[in-house]
């Protein structure tokens, strides 16, 4: 039992090592040096015309996008032609029929994407090239491609966009290359995946041969057009509907008799209520603008500090942190502004107090130096080089400080005051809506019919 095992083991090894042989030995033969360039055009005669069958299968839709006019598509090309140099008998390779080789070591033709608005400009992944024993070449390369496209919105949303995708061998003319249609109905949509957006309607294909001034020969290009429909569930219910009903509660008005309270009652609460959204966008543009002003640019009015920073926040019971407004603290704040000047004249700040220092060290300085310039020695001189540095730094120091607080409190005024605004108009559109809705209703002869 354990030999007949062996013996099975040794021969199915030995047919591996026989199928493989002949996948080598096939592959030596069809690439070697004397026999294959990958650079010569695989024609029996030099003025014979080689025929490439061209397709492609559209996989989706990925992107549309109208600013840039580009669309970006997941799609497979099929490419097929018959190598002369590629033929072999497959008898000899053990009935070796296919194999599959890369494309960079067999000559493939230049097929590119004239509107190509790719970074690498060929989006194509480069996949094996399927041979035959009877030269027939099958390259299938997948790729993400991005064309560009020129984007008509003249009836959004229930706009028709047509993307063309031009295809051509980028150096060999018709006389030498040959493309021709896979499918004269156009490309593959049999595995198409749907978009969210965009209707797919075809893809029609068209075969052209143009001649140019320049040149005599032919130039071959096939053109796959993708038409597509969007979408407009989406944009029927969210823009669509919101636009007709705004607007029929002011049409609707003429509709009614012109004796009816109800058509003035109509178009008044449709006005007020425009004139309240575009109110509310005014004040939203002054809040925005209060509470981004900084010291370096704006100083705050008197009048402003009085009613932004001190009554209106006592009215609306609105509080700073740190700081509680009522009105002994607002009445408080008036008497020390006018006693501010008084006490900036009396008292001396630091650095009032460091510039007197400063004077009373040169005057002091100069005293010695008239009346016991004999005693003074370098030891002091340099002391007093020194103290004067440190005063000058002192004195700097404190000026920053000191602009830094003035600059972070102005700017902390701002803010409060564009949050005092913010409140008010929250109030007030608030008290405006329900008044006026309230206003509206009463105003109907009935408002529920049983």
């Amino acid at each position: 039992m354990g030999s007949l095992l062996l013996f099975l083991l040794v021969a199915f090894i030995s047919y591996g090592v026989k199928g493989g042989e002949n996948e080598k030995r096939l592959l030596e033969f069809l690439l070697a040096t004397q026999r294959y360039n990958s650079l010569e055009r695989p024609v029996a005669i030099e003025k014979e015309t080689l025929s490439v069958s061209f397709g492609l299968t559209l996989m989706q839709i990925i992107d549309v996008n109208e600013k840039d006019q580009i669309l970006t598509t997941n799609i497979w090309l099929n490419l097929e032609w018959n190598d002369y140099n590629l033929h072999w008998n497959d008898s000899d390779y053990g009935g070796l029929n296919n194999i599959r080789i890369s494309p960079n070591k067999l000559w493939r033709p230049d097929i590119l994407m004239y509107n190509s608005a790719d970074e690498g400009f060929d989006g194509a992944f480069p996949t094996n090239i399927v041979v035959r024993n009877n030269g027939s070449c099958l390259y299938v390369p997948p790729g993400i491609f991005k064309s560009t496209c020129k984007i008509d919105i003249t009836w959004f949303p229930f706009d028709d966009q047509m993307c063309s995708m031009k295809f051509g061998s980028w150096t060999y003319d018709g006389n030498q290359v040959d493309l021709t249609m896979k499918d004269d109905a156009g490309g593959d949509l049999t595995s198409f995946i749907s978009n969210g957006e965009w209707e797919l309607l075809g893809m029609p294909g068209l075969r052209e041969v143009k001649y140019y001034t320049c040149c005599p020969e032919p130039y071959v290009s096939i053109t796959y057009t993708i038409q597509i429909r969007r979408r407009t569930l989406y944009y029927f219910f969210n823009l669509i509907v919101p636009c007709v009903l705004i607007s029929s509660m002011a049409l609707l008005g003429f509709t009614l008799p012109p004796d009816s309270g109800e058509k003035l009652t109509l178009g008044t609460y449709f006005n007020c209520i425009m004139f309240m959204v575009a109110s509310s966008v005014v004040l939203t543009v002054v809040v925005l603008n209060y509470h981004h002003r900084t010291a370096n640019m704006h100083a705050m009015p008197p009048w402003v500090k009085t009613l932004f920073l001190q009554w209106l926040p006592w009215i609306l019971q609105m509080s700073r942190p740190g700081k509680k407004i009522t009105r002994e603290t607002i009445k408080m704040d008036h008497k020390m502004k006018s006693l501010k000047d008084i006490k900036e004249r009396s008292s001396k700040s630091l650095l009032a107090n460091v510039l007197d220092m400063d004077d009373d060290i040169r005057t002091s300085t100069s005293y010695l130096r008239m009346d016991s310039a004999t005693e003074m020695t370098s030891s002091c001189a340099l002391a007093q080089k020194d103290l004067q540095g440190i005063l000058r730094e002192l004195r700097f120091i404190t000026g920053r400080m000191k602009k830094a607080e003035e600059d972070a409190e102005i700017v902390g005024d701002w803010k409060f005051a564009a949050m005092v605004v913010d409140r008010i108009c929250l109030i007030v559109f608030t008290s405006f809506t329900i008044i006026a809705t309230v206003c509206v209703l009463l105003s109907a002869p009935h408002i529920i019919v049983q």
